[in-house]
């Protein structure tokens, strides 16, 4: 039975995100025979926008993570995406790196691959589930296999306090200084198992 490989792309700003990505990969570590990988999509924004956003000293904490190329989506089996909500979408940065991905689409490189997406919203209601719906078009239209998480994860139905999380990916809520609470980190790490736990039995 030969490996399989997870990669897992995507973009922040003050970090959320990447905090989620290192718990998405978690997760997948935990199935024996999946190699994952981390990276980041290029930064669009300069370093005078980023300053005036106060993200600067947030972005140093995730500067070492490799800037994501084609070749990491086309030798993946299977791929989570993480991106903030932008109006209920997607980030432009996100946007820019899929809308380069046209080679890989001529020739069918991603149909067939698993895909999987989580996000983060400044507020409770900030388009976290709009957002990775609309994520999922572009992986549909590369015929990828949609992954989401099952009611069988117990912090789906967590209302104890205030959280993200849903069945169409993890995510966390960011507004107000809050920090990533458990009950998001232990969503994304079984977003994360589960899309290992489908690629391995797909294509190992």
């Amino acid at each position: 039975m030969k490996n399989v490989k997870v990669n897992i792309i995507f973009h922040s700003i003050y970090g959320h995100i990447y905090q989620l990505a290192l718990a998405e990969a978690e997760g997948a570590k935990e199935v024996e025979g999946v190699e994952v990988g981390i990276y980041q999509v290029e930064e669009l924004l300069p370093p005078n926008i980023i300053e005036a956003m106060h993200a600067t000293e947030a972005k140093k904490a995730f500067e070492h993570v490799p800037v994501a190329t084609l070749d990491n989506l086309s030798e993946a089996d299977g791929i989570i995406f993480g991106t903030p909500t932008r109006f209920g979408m997607m980030s432009a940065q996100m946007k820019e790196f899929l809308d380069s991905t046209g080679p890989l689409f001529s020739k069918g490189t991603l149909a067939g691959k698993i895909g999987s997406v989580f996000t983060s919203s400044q507020t409770q209601h900030g388009g976290q589930e709009s957002t990775i719906l609309n994520f999922h078009t572009v992986l549909l239209h590369h015929g990828m296999i949609l992954v989401g998480i099952p009611y069988t994860v117990p912090e789906l139905s967590y209302i104890g306090n205030i959280s993200g999380g849903s069945p169409y990916g993890a995510s966390t809520i960011t507004g107000s200084d809050r920090k990533i609470s458990e009950i998001e980190l232990k969503i994304a790490r079984a977003q994360g198992k589960r899309v290992a736990e489908i690629t391995k039995k797909l294509f190992a």
